[in-house]
């Protein structure tokens, strides 16, 4: 079943034309992986889904509902879960207040993530749960984000370069957690880095200067050096 269908949408920054036709589309349960070099759009991409730079024109339909132009927390209510580049944790509060926040009435009596699960996945971040989010390393932050989107029991989560700025070690633990996460919700991955996403997607969509210029499974894009070199600099 297509969880996501996203098709040709067309996004603006003020007067300036940023994604020109994008389409794309998830099964639910896959991870997808949008790549592309800085610049190219992958972000903008993720903020038109979430709602954050509404595009102009166009459609995204999640779970057979359009939701182009609902706000990003109605959105976000509907089940479709956004972890930013810039991670954002309250950083005056505790690993597990950020956590404790996201618990709201409206959440599911039987919910596939709560606090304790969400340990279990992150152990690193049990043992800093009296921590502020200020005390933490970039990569525990990344951890926590994700957690705490987790939280909201999300049916799609978007991913925006989850590994960016990260060290080796720490981007390896978080390819792990992200293979675990995906076997319980479906995920859309903006990654510039495609050794990072080489064995945790199921397919990709290649995007440059705003526009889809390749897809193809995964398996394909591994053998397909041309690609890599014009559009990923691998």
């Amino acid at each position: 079943m297509k969880i996501l269908e996203v098709n040709q949408i067309h996004t603006f920054y003020g007067k300036s034309h940023v994604l020109f036709g994008i389409s794309l589309e998830l099964e639910q349960g896959k991870i997808v992986g949008l790549m592309g070099r800085n610049g190219g759009g992958k972000s903008t991409t993720l903020k038109s889904i979430i709602g954050i730079v509404p595009p102009k024109s166009g459609s995204i339909r999640f779970k057979g509902d359009e939701i182009l132009g609902l706000p990003p927390f109605k959105i976000a209510r509907k089940g479709v879960g956004y972890v930013p580049e810039e991670r954002r944790v309250f950083s005056d509060l505790t690993v597990f207040d950020n956590l404790e926040i996201m618990i709201t009435r409206n959440s599911k009596s039987d919910p596939n993530w709560n606090i304790d699960k969400v340990f279990d996945f992150f152990p690193r971040l049990n043992t800093l749960k009296t921590h502020r989010g200020m005390e933490l390393s970039g990569g525990e932050q990344q951890m926590l984000t994700i957690a705490r989107t987790l939280m909201a029991n999300p049916d799609l989560l978007l991913l925006d370069e989850p590994a960016e700025g990260l060290a080796p070690l720490i981007v390896e633990e978080l390819r792990r957690q992200i293979q675990k996460i995906c076997k319980m919700t479906t995920i859309l991955i903006a990654e510039p880095n495609l050794a990072f996403v080489l064995n945790l997607i199921d397919w990709a969509y290649i995007i440059d200067e705003g526009e889809i210029v390749y897809q193809c499974a995964i398996e394909e894009l591994r053998s397909n050096q041309s690609i890599k070199e014009k559009y990923l600099g691998v």
